[in-house]
């Protein structure tokens, strides 16, 4: 499955992802620029802080709970589709995902 991401300053990259994987993981495994993953996904740091893409937002569904609470501590502004990215995992339906990225995770 395809995940794109694109960083604050419009670069593109596009990498695969298995089912089930998290786009965190698939970003940090792939040397994406713009996500940390400093907890390793436990939801824990907010450095996979990412905005999903508008067209990509209802399929990607709401925030998980406890999520909104770590995003109010996200180096970057916090908008409507902002997720943390370890929460978000590959499905069929998911496959194409747009993702992007902030501007600082630190």
């Amino acid at each position: 499955m395809k995940i794109t991401f694109i960083a604050a300053d419009g670069t593109e990259t596009q990498v695969d992802a298995p089912e089930g994987e998290s786009v965190m993981r698939a970003a940090v495994g792939n040397d994406v620029d713009g996500i940390i993953g400093e907890c390793g996904g436990a939801m824990m740091c907010a450095t996979c802080h990412c905005y999903v893409d508008e067209a990509w937002a209802e399929a990607v569904g709401p925030q998980e709970d406890g999520e909104s609470d770590l995003l109010d501590c996200a180096a970057s502004e916090t908008r409507p589709t902002s997720r943390l990215s370890c929460q978000i995992r590959m499905r069929a339906e998911l496959d194409g995902v747009v993702i992007h990225l902030p501007e600082a995770q630190l």
